[in-house]
């Protein structure tokens, strides 16, 4: 096979399933990239082990995905599962990530002792000398909180924060707490008596604009969220 390729596998259950795909292609379409969705395979067919030439059973396939088709099957794997990345993928996701956690905390942080900014360089410094780990596949602002708080060992930093009211519709609520749970913290949450969803997030102020994008792609555009006071 000369064409270039990487595994992608998901889990359900105790069945494991891969596929082998286009590397670019594959993690253009895992980051929400429009990318040519029948060019993702780069051989057309579905495995339950590759490295071995396993291939999964159509029931199988038609059980747990709904279809046997292998470009749709491709794609949920891709989205939702496991994608290996090359060595220099996971460099260049991990350095551009890395710049995005520099330039949220530079933006929204202070240091408590003078109350000015802190230079990107010096966060840079502070990122290696904590060792921080950092992850390609989740948001640079869902990584924030716990990064801080091992920046917080080295380097003196204050982040400017806010309470926001948010209300969800209740069948949202679930994907919505996992969510606020990564980006804040939850200071109170009750159900309405319209079957909705309320609560109050403590979060950094940066984190507005986001905070209302997400929730509305969540909601279909029917969350509320505002600045508490």
């Amino acid at each position: 096979m000369s064409r270039p390729y990487t595994v992608a596998r998901i889990t359900k259950g105790k069945e494991t399933f891969e596929v082998l795909v286009d590397p670019e292609l594959s993690l253009r379409l895992r980051l929400g990239e429009n990318v040519a969705l029948s060019k993702i395979l780069v051989y057309e067919q579905v495995y339950k082990d590759a490295k071995k030439g396993i291939r999964a059973k159509e029931e199988d396939l038609k059980k747990i995905f709904g279809t046997t088709d292998p470009v749709a099957i491709a794609i949920k794997i891709v989205k939702e599962g496991e994608l290996q990345v090359t060595a220099d993928q996971r460099r260049r996701l991990i350095e551009d990530k890395k710049k995005q956690i520099v330039d949220f905390i530079s933006k929204n942080a202070v240091d408590p002792r003078t109350n000015m900014p802190i230079p990107p360089q010096r966060i840079l410094l502070a990122l290696d000398e904590a060792g921080v780990s950092i992850d390609p596949f989740i948001d640079a602002k869902q990584q924030v909180t716990k990064i801080i708080e091992k920046l917080r060992l080295i380097l003196p930093l204050k982040i400017g924060t806010m309470v926001f009211e948010i209300r969800v519709p209740g069948d949202v609520q679930p994907k919505a707490s996992t969510y606020l749970k990564s980006v804040g913290r939850i200071l109170r949450e009750e159900w309405k008596g319209d079957g909705s969803w309320m609560c109050e997030l403590e979060a950094p102020s940066g984190m507005q604009v986001e905070l209302v994008e997400k929730l509305a792609k969540m909601s279909a555009g029917k969350a509320e969220v505002r600045p508490k006071g």
